[in-house]
């Protein structure tokens, strides 16, 4: 695991106007592979730049943007998923994500969209249910961008931007182009039938980002008993973002005890019982019944 300067670098990171989006998985990827020193970190920047350097300058809209994305890093360098990914960690970590060429969705758009940046690309992030894909060109400054035309029926599907303005992608399919009718096709697959909502295509906000592949982590590691170091540690570096789900301080509560730390479990399960006590007082209650038990182990 990382030391505690890695964690400080992560939340200085996080509070700055314009957080380094690769800096900030890199340094999630340390706190889960000890191997990941600074020189590492280092060397995956600089292998970022040098992808970027292969993309073609300026290439026409964002359409041409995205096809040269998608034959660079799908075509020539074979990054995309398989459902076999979504069972490994390597799966959420910048670094192994780069050497693999194999990753989640969100890890793979975090590759596309960081070298299609420093190359000049117009592109951002776009926080599909359950699948993470990229956007190029002018993307929608808000949820009213891609609704439905005024005057249109109830239950009229929203309209993506034309393919002049902006385009989707998605790198888990090595880049494919997306139609809108495709768009909604992965929203309905991942949700059981959501239709596309316009929210759904607004940018991705670093930090949000950030907090998916987070989530991913734990999630891989919750299902795995003999991995909650690593699921601790995924929530304790959510807990350095701005902003967070107050719940995850009960995660890191019951984590603490389970792993032995009664004392410090004990104390968070009193401090987020303080947090919800106005408006949840019989959790309140439970939490420090819960934190009481805990300190009863020390005996």
């Amino acid at each position: 695991m990382s030391g505690v300067g890695d964690r400080a670098r992560f939340a200085e990171e996080a509070r700055v106007p314009r957080p380094d989006l690769a800096l900030l998985c890199l340094l999630v990827a340390a706190e889960t592979d000890p191997g990941l020193d600074e020189g590492g970190i280092d060397a995956v920047q600089i292998e970022l730049d040098e992808l970027a350097g292969q993309l073609p300058y300026a290439p026409g809209g964002p359409r041409a943007w995205a096809q040269a994305a998608a034959e660079l890093l799908g075509e020539r360098f074979g990054f995309r998923g398989t459902p076999g990914d979504y069972r490994r960690l390597e799966s959420s970590q910048l670094h192994e994500v780069l050497r693999r060429r194999r990753g989640l969705p969100i890890m793979l758009s975090v590759i596309w969209m960081e070298v299609a940046r420093r190359a000049g690309a117009p592109v951002y992030g776009v926080a599909l249910p359950g699948h993470f894909v990229v956007g190029f060109g002018p993307p929608p400054v808000g949820p009213s961008a891609a609704a439905p035309p005024a005057g249109a029926p109830a239950g009229a599907r929203p309209v993506l931007p034309a393919a002049g303005e902006s385009v989707l992608a998605d790198p888990f399919d090595g880049g494919r182009l997306l139609s809108p009718a495709d768009a909604e096709l992965l929203v309905s697959e991942a949700t059981g039938g959501e239709p596309l909502s316009p929210a759904m295509l607004v940018p991705a906000d670093p930090l949000d980002i950030v907090l998916r592949i987070l989530n991913n982590i734990r999630a891989w590691a919750a299902a795995r008993p003999e991995q909650s170091g690593i699921q601790l540690a995924a929530v304790e570096l959510a807990l350095l973002l701005p902003s967070h789900p107050a719940r995850l301080r009960h995660e890191r509560a019951q984590l603490l005890v389970a792993r032995g730390d009664f004392v410090a479990g004990a104390a968070e399960l009193e401090e987020y019982a303080s947090v919800i006590a106005a408006m949840e007082p019989q959790a309140a209650d439970t939490l420090r019944r819960q934190a009481r038990a805990a300190r009863a182990r020390l005996n």
